[in-house]
């Protein structure tokens, strides 16, 4: 069997775990660069998913806690949707993916991994981002850190005008 090193986890799997939803939490602290929020906007924010698929890979995400798709207003909607719209246009002008991974998972049976505060995905996609290793080493191969991501996109997040 081959090991594969990865030190960093360590931090998350010995944390203990937070009862308080953590979408939540990060918005309710003036910690914007270390928990990675890029936008901050009247119903909702966006931040870098820190477990992501591929660098880019971020969220919008109401300010209020619900989880259902059902529970978020046309106000809360139409400006996930326009936050959406301006996180690929940036997206695509700093990182020139070839597509994009756009949606959410509701509930936990659909994938949801923090099932209590819905939140969109979008997740730039590259051709040949996906090989061998998620397929046969359970693995996915990230070429820049994410603090690298957040200060490569924060300027254009700053001027987002909707």
């Amino acid at each position: 069997m081959k090991q594969l090193w990865a030190p960093w986890r360590i931090e998350y799997v010995l944390r203990e775990k937070e009862k308080e939803c953590v979408f939540c939490k990060m918005q309710g602290e003036e910690k914007d660069r270390e928990n990675s929020i890029l936008y901050r906007g009247k119903t909702n924010f966006i931040v870098l998913n820190i477990y992501p698929y591929n660098n880019g890979h971020l969220m919008v995400i109401p300010y209020r806690h619900t989880s259902e798709l059902t529970g978020i207003t046309g106000e809360e909607m139409d400006e996930n949707g326009r936050l959406v719209q301006k996180s690929v246009e940036i997206l695509q002008e700093r990182f020139k993916p070839h597509g994009f991974n756009i949606g959410m998972n509701v509930g936990s049976p659909a994938g949801a991994g923090i099932d209590e505060h819905i939140h969109m995905h979008v997740v730039p996609r590259w051709s040949g981002d996906t090989n061998f290793m998620p397929v046969v080493g359970e693995v996915r191969v990230l070429p820049q850190h994410i603090r690298e991501t957040y200060d490569a996109l924060i300027e254009s997040f700053k001027g987002i005008v909707l």
